[in-house]
């Protein structure tokens, strides 16, 4: 199944919230911006490349949905407080943070072999990054006594892979950082959960792995085929709507069976 083929789900309670997800511009950031805007959302779709988010936010509207294009790096908290400043004028407060920003310098090789400058990049393009754009949204959520927010893993950070160590160790701390943050909030009437996708089929992916690939990694999974960036969104809705109101601090693995507890 290929994600433009994929309905959205529908959570008739998320209509009229408003949602910022980092990410946006490409992938399982894209799609999750699709589908939150076919639900009713207001989405401010969050990224670096100014161009990509104008096509997000210009399908959106050809659908029918509200969206705004937030320019920003999540590595730079001045730059993440101006896009609250942003939303806020357009939309108002954020109901729903999907902090899916991710990517590095970092490329897979052995630790004694990963170059300090790839190292810092992989935790602060991932890890820091979250922690960022959390800390930017979380004290209006507080305020407010309300909020859901969706981080992203991977399964590089629940066990070993070829991914690059930095990523992998990026992945596993925010993966103990949405933990820690959902027991600290939860008190607040804030929930946090994670989704941590195994692989997924993007555009980017498909463009660098051949079609023997392809199926040489679907048939490490059980279902034997490749996640789609739908999988996902249709995850991260389900954590961000109240079917999930009484879960919190969960790792919700997308990973075809590959990983199971």
């Amino acid at each position: 199944m290929s994600s433009d083929l994929a309905r959205p789900v529908i959570y008739p309670d998320l209509e009229g919230r408003t949602a910022f997800v980092t990410g946006g511009s490409g992938g399982i950031g894209a799609e999750t911006c699709r589908w939150l805007a076919a639900n009713g959302v207001n989405v401010a779709v969050g990224g670096r490349n100014a161009e990509a988010l104008e096509r997000v936010v210009g399908g959106i509207a050809a659908a029918g949905g509200e969206a705004v294009a937030i320019a920003a790096d999540c590595t730079d908290a001045a730059a993440l407080d101006a896009a609250r400043v942003a939303i806020g004028r357009r939309f108002g407060p954020v109901d729903i943070l999907m902090a899916f920003a991710g990517g590095g310098t970092a490329r897979p090789a052995p630790v004694d072999g990963t170059a300090e400058a790839d190292w810092r990049s992989g935790i602060d393009h991932n890890l820091t990054a979250t922690f960022l754009t959390v800390k930017a949204f979380l004290p209006g959520m507080r305020e407010r006594g309300a909020g859901t927010i969706v981080t992203m893993a991977s399964t590089a950070g629940r066990q070993a892979s070829p991914a690059s160590s930095a990523y992998a160790a990026a992945k596993a701390g925010v993966i103990m950082l949405t933990r820690h943050l959902a027991a600290e909030v939860g008190p607040s009437g804030i929930r946090v959960n994670c989704v941590s996708p195994s692989a997924i089929l993007t555009g980017r992916t498909a463009a660098m792995m051949p079609p023997e690939t392809r199926r040489a990694v679907a048939a490490m999974h059980p279902l034997r085929r490749l996640g789609t960036p739908a999988d996902v969104a249709g995850a991260a809705l389900f954590l961000a709507s109240s079917s999930a109101s009484w879960i919190t601090g969960a790792i919700l693995d997308v990973a075809g069976g590959r990983l199971m507890h």
